[in-house]
C-alpha cells in the first residue's frame, strides 16, 4: 500500500468516524470469513457498518476525526470498528446476539456520544429492549395506573351512594317514630 493509498484510507475512515456518533472497537481474531460476512450483513440491516483496518491507520483516522477518547492500548492486535451511527442500541444488540452465538467478536471498548464506555456497558446496551418495546411497556404501566384510578373513583362513588342511602333510611326511621 503506497503512502497516498494509506492517506486516502485514513481520510475515508476519518469521514466515516465523523458521521458516526457511536462506535465499538472489537477483537475479531478467530472469526472465520463466512461468519464475518454474516456479521457485516446483520449490521448493515440495522444501519451500521463494520470496518477492519490496520491499527496504525485507525489511530491516524481517530486523531484526524478528533476522537481522543479511545486509548492507544485498545488498538493492538486484530481490531474491527463498528460504526453504529446515531443510535447505539441496534448495533449493540446485533453485536451482543452475534457474540452469544459465536463467542466472537469481543468488544474492547465503545464510544457513545463522544465518551468512552466499557465493554460491559456495550453488552448492557445490547440487552435493552427496543424502543417500541419500551414505549409499549410504558403505555401498559400508564394504562394500569388509569385502571387503578378508575377503581378508586368507582369505590368512592359506591361508598358515597351507600352513605346517602343510609342517611335517607335514618331520616325515614326518625319520621316514623314521631
Amino acid at each position: 500500500m503506497s503512502k497516498t493509498e494509506r492517506q486516502a484510507t485514513v481520510d475515508a475512515l476519518a469521514e466515516r468516524l465523523k458521521g458516526s456518533a457511536t462506535l465499538y472497537i472489537t477483537d475479531f481474531s478467530g472469526l472465520p470469513v463466512d461468519r464475518m460476512t454474516d456479521f457485516r450483513r446483520r449490521l448493515r440491516a440495522v444501519g451500521a457498518r463494520y470496518v477492519v483496518v490496520k491499527n496504525s491507520l485507525a489511530r491516524r483516522a481517530l486523531a484526524a476525526g478528533a476522537i481522543n477518547a479511545i486509548e492507544g492500548d485498545l488498538l493492538k492486535g486484530p481490531i474491527g470498528i463498528v460504526l453504529a451511527g446515531d443510535d447505539p442500541l441496534p448495533a449493540a444488540k446485533v453485536l451482543g446476539e452475534f457474540a452469544k452465538l459465536h463467542e466472537k467478536p469481543s468488544v474492547r471498548a465503545g464510544l457513545v456520544d463522544g465518551r468512552q464506555v466499557a465493554p460491559a456497558y456495550v453488552k448492557r446496551l445490547g440487552e435493552l429492549p427496543s424502543r417500541d418495546a419500551l414505549l409499549s411497556q410504558f403505555a401498559g404501566a400508564l394504562n394500569g395506573i388509569l385502571y387503578q384510578m378508575v377503581g378508586v373513583l368507582e369505590a368512592l362513588r359506591d361508598q358515597r351512594q351507600a352513605g346517602g342511602t343510609e342517611q335517607s333510611e335514618s331520616t325515614d326511621s326518625t319520621d316514623r317514630t314521631t
